[in-house]
């Protein structure tokens, strides 16, 4: 990538990033008495599927892009580990601080670096390496091990992690051979049908406010899909993913925003570190196609 596209490229991860730590902030409310009775997880999941559906329904029958031959396989299981990772880190978000939540689930993308090698036949340099292990070290500062994070709703986020590693490689399979927008309409609609059948079994009329986050949480989440695979279709998956990691520092600053959790001294300067290691990251592209 040339210098241009690789800042592109990076504003497309941070403007994600935004938009995926929003949706942690509207599950966080509506998994809690904010809004109204607490939605169960599985709930939050399918109004975020269903009302993302409605969105890419109306934007294809405005656009009318045209659709080719579509990977059924890897769509259904994009929808399932999608579904499960998501409503893992939905879960999280309720039990345990939104910035540790968001922490421990954006393991993923050092997780989906490290299989990119096998899976996607990626080259990682050293510079790479050295960028996400100052990730790592950011986002273990965050996590601050021995404190209430290590409960075993801190699990649920690390299986989170796990999940959608795996997703994110499932989607880059997916950007070599579909169009954005065939990507997001297949997995969306899988999702949905996933989603909703779980939540039927749990569900409960939600308040006007409440239908008014989880309708932000749809749209929120298909922006946010819409700009992450426009980014990760311009580069490599073991660089575009560790960018990801900006979604902690927004969801540090919401929680602070919404609910006045204030972050540490620790938390600023694991935020910090995260911040650096996605510079050196994009620095190490830059000196790479040089």
């Amino acid at each position: 990538m040339n210098t241009h596209k690789i800042a592109f490229t990076v504003m497309l991860m941070l403007a994600a990033s935004a938009l995926v730590a929003g949706t942690s902030l509207f599950a966080k409310s509506l998994g809690t008495d904010v809004l109204g009775p607490a939605l169960n997880p599985f709930q939050i999941t399918a109004g975020r599927y269903a009302f993302a559906l409605i969105a890419l329904v109306i934007t294809t029958a405005i656009v009318r892009p045209e659709f080719t031959r579509p990977a059924l396989r890897l769509h259904i299981g994009r929808a399932f580990a999608g579904s499960l990772g998501v409503t893992c880190m939905f879960a999280a978000a309720t039990l345990i601080p939104l910035a540790d939540a968001t922490a421990i689930s954006m393991l993923n993308p050092i997780i989906a670096m490290v299989l990119a090698i096998p899976l996607l036949g990626e080259s990682v340099g050293p510079r790479r390496w050295a960028a996400a292990a100052v990730s790592v070290v950011g986002a273990l500062l965050l996590i601050r091990p021995g404190a209430a994070s290590f409960q075993p709703a801190a699990l649920i986020a690390l299986l989170s992690a796990l999940i959608l590693a795996s997703e994110i490689i499932i989607v880059k399979l997916l950007s070599r051979r579909e169009g954005t927008l065939q990507i997001l309409l297949f997995s969306n609609g899988f999702g949905t049908i996933l989603a909703v059948t779980a939540a039927l079994f749990v569900w409960i009329w939600p308040t006007p406010m409440q239908w008014l986050a989880l309708v932000g949480i749809g749209l929120l989440m298909v922006s946010a899909q819409s700009l992450f695979l426009t980014a990760i279709r311009r580069g490599d998956a073991s660089f575009v993913a560790p960018l990801f990691y900006a979604t902690l520092i927004f969801a540090a600053i919401y929680d602070y925003a919404i609910f006045n959790a204030i972050p540490s001294a620790l938390s600023s300067v694991g935020a910090g570190i995260i911040i650096l290691g996605a510079l050196l990251m994009a620095w190490s592209e830059r000196r790479r196609v040089q």
